[in-house]
């Protein structure tokens, strides 16, 4: 499973594009975000990357849920966004 990390300052389209890459290539996405700014843009990646995937005929599903992260000794919890092909 592919991890990747987003930021409030993450641009959605790079994400999206970066979601799209691990689909394409038959494996699960997990996109890992914290706070509010961070996760807004996890989420538009997402619709962007179906958008994105769309053109290639594939369907995606993003199953949202929560995950303890350790940053720096302290535990943070993250929004986690695991994206696989629809079935």
């Amino acid at each position: 499973m592919e991890v990747l990390k987003v930021s409030a300052r993450s641009r959605s389209t790079a994400v999206a594009g970066a979601i799209a890459g691990v689909i394409r290539e038959g494996n699960v996405a997990e996109v890992q975000a914290i706070g509010a700014g961070a996760v807004n843009q996890a989420v538009k990646a997402v619709a962007i990357a179906r958008t994105y995937l769309e053109e290639d005929g594939i369907d995606i599903v993003c199953i949202p849920s929560f995950v303890e992260i350790d940053i720096d000794g302290q535990e943070r919890t993250a929004v986690k966004l695991t994206v696989r092909r629809a079935s």
